[in-house]
């Protein structure tokens, strides 16, 4: 959101713009008018114009959630499966790419499909495998979320890999490039909190599933492998609440890494703007918000 100025014939006009990008890839705008001058209640304005955006938005969320499970339903039992399995194989892939893993996804699909390891590093076979157990295991086993949960994620993925900080939150400092993340004496009440959080807030799910991301990376409350926990956890909440999964792509990571770099609400416009992409196919015409 940002404020402009316009000249029309000669005299100087202030109107509030907010851009965005529509379901045909261009940039749009929406916008209030201010005045000639900068109106005392310039505050009040922009709250009411956030709403309205907020409004606009969680309209776009509601067609996209409304969208897939239509889809879903329409599914017989056995071609959900094989779906879901599919989704594993690219979560997976991804997910451990972006943390370095020389697994391709061709091998991801031939570990997770027909068990069957290819000449790679034996610790990066095992967390594709696992991985995907944890990850098929959460979309059809629905669990209350919890602390406990969180450590379970992590020791099942990585009992075998990083045994000395698997299933267990980190009791030193760490550094994550010019970040300093929390001190690990802080750890177990901001997990707490951001599970209660999760719980508790009457946020959006997809809102919920980007905030929570971002905490949960900015406590980074494990020695390795918060990433791949952080994207599970997002996940959760937007499959448990029947909105459709977001995988953030490998091959643009680059633009994920940077987001993190940003303060929470910044992150969450690149979520959101991720998110809206990702699944504009599920667009489909929303009330008060037709693009």
């Amino acid at each position: 959101m940002r404020i402009v100025k316009k000249i029309i014939k000669g005299k100087e006009f202030l109107y509030l713009q907010h851009s965005y990008r529509g379901k045909n890839g261009k940039v749009r705008t929406d916008e209030a008018y201010l005045g000639k001058e900068m109106p005392d209640n310039i505050e009040e304005i922009k709250e009411r114009f956030e709403e309205k955006i907020r409004k606009n938005i969680h309209a776009k969320l509601e067609s996209i959630k409304n969208n897939f499970q239509k889809e879903w339903s329409r599914l017989p039992a056995s071609i959900k499966e094989k779906e879901k399995e599919q989704i594993a194989i690219a979560f997976t892939y991804n997910t451990n790419a972006i943390e370095g893993s020389t697994i391709t996804l061709a091998d991801a699909r031939e570990i997770i499909e027909r068990g069957i390891s290819p000449n790679k590093p034996l610790d990066d076979v095992k967390e594709t495998d696992l991985h995907a157990k944890v990850f098929l295991e959460m979309l059809d086993k629905k669990e209350k979320l919890s602390v406990d949960l969180l450590l379970k994620w992590h020791g099942d993925i990585f009992s075998s890999t990083k045994k000395d900080v698997a299933g267990k939150f980190r009791d030193y400092m760490v550094r994550i490039g010019e970040y300093r993340a929390v001190d690990w004496q802080d750890i177990g009440k901001l997990m707490a909190d951001l599970v209660k959080f999760v719980e508790k807030t009457k946020m959006n799910p997809v809102e919920i599933a980007g905030i929570a991301h971002y905490r949960f990376e900015k406590i980074h409350p494990f020695g390795d492998g918060n990433g791949r926990i952080g994207r599970l956890l997002m996940n959760f909440i937007l499959w448990h609440n029947h909105y459709p999964m977001l995988i953030i792509e490998n091959r643009k990571r680059r633009a994920y890494y940077r987001a993190f770099t940003k303060d929470e609400k910044g992150f969450y416009s690149y979520f959101l703007r991720t998110y809206l992409r990702v699944h504009k196919s599920r667009l489909g015409d929303y009330k008060n918000g037709k693009m």
